[in-house]
């Protein structure tokens, strides 16, 4: 029941995670860190996928080894989140409390990317 859990909440969040590469307000390697986590307590296969993965593999693969993620990462994931967060705010959200609950989920989430460690050895 443990396994299937892990494994569940896993998928979960990868798919939270690929919404997050169109919605700058969901933080994408946050969530992909999480279900690398969940699928390697749950899923040799499932945290092998993800490990290997073209797109999300590289990201996980310097967290876990050196706690870092590419300077290239950082810089495209505080773009997105300025760029398109922005836009939320400026124009696609309509009211007052959506603006503000957008902005704060925005400054948590370029926060939490600005103070990750840029891996020095990454481009």
């Amino acid at each position: 029941m443990k396994r299937f859990l892990y494994l569940a909440v896993g998928f979960g969040f990868v798919v939270l995670a690929i919404i997050g590469i169109a919605l700058p307000v969901l933080p994408t390697t946050p969530f992909l860190l999480v279900a690398a986590a969940c699928f390697a307590k749950s899923s040799k296969r499932c945290h092998k996928w993800l490990i290997n993965n073209k797109l999300f593999g590289p990201i996980i693969h310097n967290w876990q080894k050196n706690r870092c993620i590419p300077k290239r990462a950082k810089s495209v994931a505080v773009f997105s989140i300025l760029i398109f967060g922005g836009f939320s705010v400026l124009i696609a959200v309509p009211n007052i409390y959506g603006k503000l609950a957008t902005l704060t989920l925005l400054a948590i989430g370029l926060s939490v990317v600005l103070n990750i460690k840029t891996c020095p050895d990454c481009k």
